[in-house]
């Protein structure tokens, strides 16, 4: 059985190595690993960005299912590229299994980088644009797409001190897919 391993990992400075843990507890629970990173590309090529494109669409469609690490990046969500890749795999109804290592609600998050207040009864940006709030630890589309295509989202039950490399949340969805996969 082969997992999609998405999530903004591939921008680590470490990328590869990260890459080459997650693929290696795949294999510890006989599954194989898709790091988006095994893919042969040349950056320097001028379509290099829909070389990445494509050859990330055609691991996922390689494989059964996907674990997506929705850890906030750079501002209060998840990755944007790791949301189509979920959406992705979900609208293909594949697993769908992903954890965040930062497991507070979305609205404090972003509380947490711009002044959010409460307007008549409900949240706002500096914008005036309503803040998703339901309590959930990100957009409920991703959250509920889990729920109904896989697993609900792991969290840890206090944040890792290195987010980026605490990997026991992601150990525990390959730990799932392995016992979802099996018994399908």
């Amino acid at each position: 059985m082969k997992i999609y391993l998405a999530g903004p990992d591939v921008f680590l400075p470490d990328a590869v190595a990260v890459g080459r843990r997650k693929a290696a507890i795949c294999a510890a629970h006989g599954l194989t690993g898709l790091y988006p990173l095994d893919n042969e590309i040349d950056l320097t090529a001028p379509d290099a960005s829909h070389q990445i494109f494509c050859g990330n669409e055609a691991m996922m469609d390689e494989a059964d299912a996907i674990i997506a690490n929705l850890t906030p990046f750079r501002g209060a969500g998840a990755d944007p590229g790791t949301v189509y890749e979920l959406g992705y795999m979900a609208g293909r109804r594949k697993v769908c299994l992903a954890y965040s290592n930062d497991g507070s609600n979305y609205a404090d998050r972003l509380g947490r980088l711009v002044n959010v207040t409460s307007e008549d009864g409900r949240l706002v940006d500096p914008q005036g644009l309503t803040v998703e709030d339901f309590g959930l630890v990100d957009n409920l589309m991703m959250i509920h797409a889990l729920e109904l295509h896989g697993c609900p989202l792991v969290t840890p039950a206090t944040m890792p001190v290195d987010v980026w490399h605490d990997l026991a949340a992601f150990e525990a969805c390959v730990r799932m897919a392995a016992a979802r996969l099996m018994v399908t």
